[in-house]
């Protein structure tokens, strides 16, 4: 509601209007902190999947992005830490996608690397994920990528081979 003072002729917010205006600047701003210190990180070359806040806080706090995000080094941390959980989850996902457009992965891929061909099959898997970033990202969490792939070959079999592309519906007709 707005007050009108009869003495100006001029209307004021009400305290719960100014409180709420307040709030959406305060946020603005810690939010526009946040990008600033996210940017940081993306431009620093030391930060990596399995970065540690202890060693980056060393490399970057001399930057100005870092002491303006807060003052509270847990908070700083905290920002660091979700930082490096969503760069590992949309790396992760990267792999994945990559794994699908792989040609030399098929619905066979499994039982060929449990056969006699099965250190060949694999070093060709391996040799074409190395020539792509998808595939290098997650270079220093070996663990994570065999094993995404593993659950990747195990999920093909259990699916089996694609439908034909004559199975798929027919365009409809415009």
């Amino acid at each position: 509601a707005v007050v009108s003072t009869q003495s100006t002729g001029t209307s004021l917010l009400d305290l719960e209007q100014k409180e709420k205006l307040f709030t959406q600047h305060i946020e603005s701003l810690s939010s526009k902190r946040k990008r600033a210190f996210v940017r940081m990180l993306d431009e620093c070359e030391h930060v990596t999947l399995t970065s540690t806040w202890k060693e980056v806080r060393r490399k970057i706090k001399h930057d100005s992005r870092f002491s303006k995000l807060s003052e509270d080094d847990k908070e700083r941390e905290a920002e660091f830490d979700r930082y490096v959980t969503d760069k590992l989850a949309q790396a992760k996902a990267d792999f994945r996608t990559l794994l699908r457009e792989t040609k030399c992965i098929t619905h066979k891929s499994k039982e060929i690397l449990r056969g006699a061909n099965g250190d060949t099959h694999m070093r060709e898997i391996k040799q074409f994920l190395k020539n792509d970033k998808r595939g290098l990202v997650l270079d220093d969490l070996q663990e994570d990528r065999d094993r995404i792939l593993d659950d990747y070959l195990t999920e093909l079999e259990k699916v089996g081979p694609p439908p034909p592309p004559t199975a798929t519906k027919p365009l409809a007709k415009r």
